[in-house]
């Protein structure tokens, strides 16, 4: 599970943080470049309407013939102009939490002074460099005390680092040579000991460059649901555009044929004004922000996305594949219980495990090791002439060559594929027990000869079962991956409330997998953290990499979990969510509640042309030029109301999306059509009450 506290700090920091919002406030003004608007097609006619609207202040003003009094189309303009800046202010409040978390990076990101060593040996020659002239394959000795000087690969040692200025996490962590945990990243700060690294990117190139590049948005591209709705948003800009250019000379022929003393056409202003409140503004104002506030929650959850088009597609996701250790079990698993085969001896069979762990740099094979040696004296000096095969996810089994004997230890299956014959009948019966017991069985053989069984315990994570009911709730499969055969993965599996399971799992089978729920229409999530993940994660819609995986992993995926926490997944999925959501709703809520302003406008408008038209003037407003400014107020003060609902987001419930979908509608739909009435009307009540209008 994702760690509870670090969400709570991100939930508490504040939303209007000053610097931010003076940072927005300059930033409002600055995007009002047509340039920049004409990117949102809905607020470039805006700007452009309070363009028109000025230029028609600025002729009555001196003119004094304008089609309104100036101060009405000064208010009007004025208005229209607040739109704009209110909708540049909530993309720069999105954009400005991302800044300032750039900013921090870079005070991580300095030039420092390494250590390079001439051959990978720490007695080797040494030669002090600037972190600068670094190059893929350089290995540099870190001590304590001293920078990381960039990305890199733990090759010997091991130590504690403090990796806060990457993951905000003030808990210093281990990083060693082997597993999952040997890689480190430029910007981090050795505390005890020493370690030996491989250097494993180019400088500019680096973890924390590409950071930096992602938090800013600076490479940020549309989503595909964004780039629809930003068509459909033009389109009905481009429709309504079309509708009020002709309201002119229908207008001015209705007033000349209508015989009504005193009939005039629809003014420009007005025109403008009921333009500016047709075309959903609201959402159109608002859309770039969610966006980026999406990305920004994935950041809080300390998950760099490499784009958009990654979170939207988290969002969407209706499969999760969840490797088992780490995820859904604490994963220390450890050897707990050596079951001798018939013939063999406890001693001898530890023996043989704790050889075949040796050069196991797994917790399990250090566990094996463990075990081994305080329970039954095994000994942990490697005969002369030993060669150690290494533990290979196409192989999963490790072990020893020495003086003829190939000793090995692995999954079940494979031993006997090894020793080319099945298990003896008392060494299956153990695997099938240790495995019903939800534990995972290894087994230990020497040449042909099988000596019995490790057991190796895990226990699966608090709450994680109930996680599991609030994902199926939504509609979304979990899928269990695990490399342990399948008894045990069915133990677990139906312990942890999963849906499905792959058991003995390769590199291939997990691509396989993938590829088959994907030609059922499904979008498949997953996370890795190993070269042999690499096929898998490229393949996933949504593929979450490790940080302190290996550097093929993390070029894989399409996010990076600062805080390797394979659990994040599902956080992972629940902001995705979050932000389809939110910009759902916020569109529904958009559309709905124009249709207030139709009852505002439209009479203050035509009335005198159609007197019939005043029954639509529900809200009883205080007269044509109170209507229409009313409305406009409205408009843009909505977009600054809804911004801490766009930066934070609609709150995901348990629930299938059909449900959802209506919840929204009723809330967002009904809300948006009924909401605008009173406050237009409270707005009215303000201009007349001050002799505004």
């Amino acid at each position: 599970m994702s760690d509870p506290n670090k969400r709570d700090r991100a939930a508490a920091s504040p939303l209007f943080d000053k610097a931010i919002v003076r940072r927005a406030i300059v930033e409002s003004f600055r995007k009002l470049d047509p340039r920049h608007t004409l990117r949102n097609p809905v607020m470039f006619c805006v700007e452009v309407g309070s363009a028109f609207t000025t230029v028609l202040f600025v002729h009555a003003l001196v003119t004094g013939a304008g089609d309104a009094s100036p101060g009405f189309i000064a208010a009007i303009s004025a208005w229209l102009w607040f739109t704009v800046l209110f909708a540049n202010f909530a993309e720069a409040m999105a954009e400005g939490r991302g800044k300032a978390q750039a900013d921090t990076l870079r005070k991580a990101r300095k030039e420092v002074t390494a250590t390079r060593l001439a051959a990978p040996r720490r007695d080797a020659a040494s030669e002090q460099v600037p972190s600068s002239n670094l190059r893929v394959g350089d290995v540099v000795l870190v001590a304590a005390g001293e920078p990381m000087p960039t990305d890199g690969e733990v090759i010997e040692g091991v130590a504690s680092v403090d990796e806060s200025a990457i993951t905000g996490e003030s808990a210093p962590v281990i990083r060693e040579s082997g597993g999952d945990r040997s890689a480190v990243t430029g910007g981090t700060r050795v505390l005890s000991d020493w370690l030996l690294v491989r250097i494993t990117t180019e400088p500019g190139k680096t973890f924390l460059d590409r950071m930096i590049a992602m938090v800013e948005g600076a490479k940020r591209q549309k989503t595909p649901n964004e780039i629809a709705l930003d068509i459909l948003l033009a389109g009905l800009t481009i429709v309504f555009l079309l509708v009020t250019v002709t309201l002119r000379p229908f207008s001015a022929y209705a007033a000349a044929q209508s015989g009504i003393a005193g009939a005039v056409p629809v003014t420009l202003t007005v025109l403008v004004a009921l333009l500016v409140c047709l075309i959903p503004t609201t959402i159109g104002g608002l859309l770039s922000a969610i966006g980026i506030a999406g990305m920004d929650r994935m950041i809080q959850a300390n998950v760099i996305a490499t784009s958009g088009r990654a979170v939207e597609a988290a969002g969407d996701v209706d499969v999760l594949l969840l490797d088992k250790t780490g995820t859904i079990t604490h994963g220390n698993r450890q050897a707990t219980t050596f079951v001798a085969a018939k013939g063999v001896t406890d001693e001898e069979l530890a023996a043989a495990a704790t050889l075949a762990s040796l050069a196991d740099d797994t917790p399990e094979g250090k566990s094996i090791v463990l075990l081994g040696t305080t329970q039954h004296g095994a000994s942990t000096t490697a005969p002369e002439g030993a060669s150690f095969v290494p533990f290979s996810a196409h192989t999963r089994m490790s072990g020893v060559d020495v003086g003829g004997r190939q000793i090995r230890k692995g999954a079940s299956d494979a031993i006997a594929r090894q020793v080319g014959s099945a298990l003896p009948q008392d060494v299956r019966a153990a695997v099938d027990d240790v495995a019903k017991r939800g534990a995972t069985p290894l087994v230990v053989a020497d040449g042909n000869r099988i000596l019995g069984v490790v057991k190796l315990e895990d226990i699966v994570k608090h709450g994680i079962r109930e996680r599991f009911d609030e994902l199926r709730k939504m509609g979304i499969r979990t899928v269990m991956i695990t490399g342990d055969n399948p008894l045990t993965a069915a133990a677990i599996a139906a312990e942890a409330g999963v849906d499905d399971f792959l058991a003995e799992a390769t590199p291939e089978n997990k691509l396989t997998k993938i590829r088959e729920y994907q030609a059922a229409g499904h979008l498949v999530a997953m996370t890795g953290d190993g070269t042999n993940d690499a096929p898998a994660l490229a393949q996933a819609d949504v593929a979450v990499a490790m940080n302190t995986g290996t550097q093929a992993a993390k070029e894989a995926g399409n996010m990076v979990d600062l805080d390797s926490n394979p659990t994040k997944l599902i956080d992972v999925v629940t902001v995705g969510k979050q932000m389809l959501i939110t910009r759902g709703a916020l569109t529904t809520f958009s559309v709905a509640n124009d249709v207030s302003k139709y009852f505002a406008i439209i009479p203050a408008a035509f009335a005198g042309t159609y007197p019939a038209l005043r029954a639509l003037d529900v809200m009883r407003l205080h007269s044509p030029a109170s209507a229409v400014l009313s409305a406009v107020i409205f408009n843009a003060l909505i977009i600054i109301a809804l911004i801490p609902l766009a930066l934070r987001g609609i709150k995901v419930r348990a629930a299938p999306a059909a449900q959802t979908l209506r919840r929204n509608l009723l809330v967002f739909g009904l809300g948006g059509l009924i909401l605008p009435f009173p406050f237009i009307k409270l707005i009215d009540l303000g201009l007349s009450a001050a002799h505004l209008v």
